[in-house]
């Protein structure tokens, strides 16, 4: 159903209007119709990128704080696996209680690693003493 608006729009746009409709061979009204929807759905469209613009925004610098946080860790890994292996002497083949231990201390590691991955925790920022492998 078709409703008759009144409406009055300036002397530029309606000669524009009347070229347009008569290069075309169209209707003024179909092309103020389509014209006027075009122009709500993109409003609604700009409402929404605004929305999600300001999300993306959010997120994008949550993941480059994130980024900036693994850098970290992995620069301090690497320097940490470095040193070890710059300053700890080679067990001998011979020493089976040495690589027991070390094996010992290995296993604790890593079943601690999974308890605080499991319970959510994080060791950095806490005191060492606290929670520490047992």
């Amino acid at each position: 159903m078709k409703i008759r608006q009144n409406l009055y729009i300036d002397r530029e746009l309606s000669d524009a209007l009347e070229a347009l409709a008569a290069g075309t061979a169209g209707n003024k009204s179909r092309l103020v119709n389509d014209a006027l929807a075009d122009w709500l759905a993109r409003r609604g469209t700009k409402e929404i990128d605004d929305l999600l613009k300001m999300r993306l925004d959010r997120i994008t610098r949550e993941i480059e704080h994130a980024r900036r946080d693994i850098e970290v860790l992995l620069e301090s890994l690497s320097l940490f696996v470095r040193y070890q292996l710059m300053v700890t002497a080679p067990l001998p083949d011979a020493d089976a209680a040495a690589v027991a231990v070390g094996r010992d201390r290995f296993e604790k590691f890593v079943a601690q690693v999974g308890r605080q991955l499991a319970a959510g925790k994080r060791t950095i920022g806490h005191d060492p003493s606290v929670g520490g492998m047992s």
